[in-house]
């Protein structure tokens, strides 16, 4: 019986899930390049999926600006994200834990904490030039410090919630200080470590437009700066597609990530509904 409902839940209408979703993200685009072509949207305003398939040939073959090919700003995009965000990981992650297990770091540092992770980071911006030039270091820097924040406070909050019985129990059963952390508490953090990283991904993408925009000319951020200054909306229109697509796939990869190491989260998951 449950290997039946396991099923069904991968299935919406007889249909695998996976190809549900494809579907759909056809249909859609079916549905827009049919509204454009009647006339129901302004492809001036909004261009047609046809045209931005016609532009995105050119933008790998010559390129925009002209020699600098999509495939280039691709690569310098994901590369500057993969920088901050590794960099925000490895400093929050460790630092969560620290905070989260000592009731005094918590509350010293909760209204810094809170303070930080308010100030927009894009605001940041005209400093971190000031500071670090108009160059890797500035971008690379800004994008961590976005993505710290979402990683600590989810760190932080997900050690506060590891239940004390299991603590309790350990102890009694004569665990170590590092028995506890390593078999206890850091496996029940852990899902909320991998939530915090996937809000990360997302802050991470959102200042990368905004960072590539200034001093640079490689990059989907400054791809779109480029297109905009043209009015080249349909130009503009495949940049943000190009940044969906790899926070997707980078998604994808934490939630298969999640799904190999902490595969007894994921059947809570299930148990739950």
């Amino acid at each position: 019986m449950r290997s039946t409902r396991h099923a069904r839940e991968g299935q919406i209408f007889g249909l695998p899930e996976y190809a549900v979703k494809i579907i759909t993200v056809v249909v859609l685009v079916l549905l827009w390049e049919f509204l454009s072509q009647t006339g129901y949207i302004n492809p001036l305003h909004l261009p047609r999926p046809s045209t931005l398939l016609s532009t995105l040939w050119e933008l790998m073959i010559v390129g925009y600006p002209t020699g600098i090919t999509v495939w280039i700003h691709i690569k310098a995009t994901v590369w500057r994200i993969l920088q901050g965000y590794f960099l925000a990981a490895a400093l929050a992650i460790p630092m969560g834990l620290i905070i989260g297990r000592s009731y005094l770091l918590d509350r010293a540092s909760n209204s810094i904490i809170t303070f930080a992770r308010s100030v927009a980071t894009i605001s940041l911006l005209p400093l971190a030039i000031a500071w670090f030039g108009v160059g890797e270091v500035s971008r690379v820097l800004l994008i961590a410090y976005g993505c710290y924040w979402a990683i600590l406070t989810n760190t932080i909050q997900g050690v506060k919630q590891v239940d004390t019985n299991f603590i309790n129990a350990g102890k009694m059963l004569g665990a170590s200080r590092s028995q506890l952390f390593f078999r206890i508490i850091l496996p029940a953090t852990l899902p909320r470590i991998f939530a915090g990283m996937k809000i990360a991904l997302g802050v991470g993408f959102m200042v990368i437009v905004a960072v590539e925009m200034v001093g640079t000319i490689e990059g989907l951020g400054a791809l779109i700066q480029q297109a905009r200054f043209y009015y080249s909306s349909n130009i503009a229109i495949d940049g943000m597609i190009f940044i969906g697509i790899f926070g997707l796939l980078i998604s994808i990869v934490l939630d298969s990530l999640e799904g190999i190491l902490l595969p007894w989260a994921v059947g809570l998951e299930e148990v739950e509904r």
